[in-house]
């Protein structure tokens, strides 16, 4: 178990803060790429994404492994379900195969 001093929970939180706004201006970034078709701008911006909520989950108490687990967990059942991207294209399985291939 971790032990937190009151300095490191302030630093903490502060950090959490400043993830979430990092995440909502790259989302709205992305947003505005899309009207420009900007293919390196959209890239970056998912890709700064991917990092914030990996760093945020990691503040949050969520393991990156735990994180994904879960990301594997919810495409099986995406694909079980039939999500539109995997009945067209098979993306959820493309991912989910990506990600376990990963790990080892």
């Amino acid at each position: 178990m971790q032990v937190f001093h009151e300095g490191d929970i302030a630093k903490n939180i502060k950090l959490i803060e400043w993830l979430k706004v990092e995440l909502l201006d790259n989302v709205s970034t992305l947003f505005r790429g899309f009207v420009r078709g900007s293919e390196s701008v959209l890239s970056d911006c998912l890709a700064n994404i991917v990092i914030s909520t990996y760093v945020l989950s990691r503040r949050l108490g969520v393991s990156i492994e735990d994180l994904d687990q879960q990301v594997v967990d919810k495409l099986q059942k995406s694909i079980e379900t039939g999500h539109q991207s995997e009945e067209w294209y098979g993306d959820l399985t493309a991912l989910k195969e990506y990600l376990i291939q990963k790990r080892r």
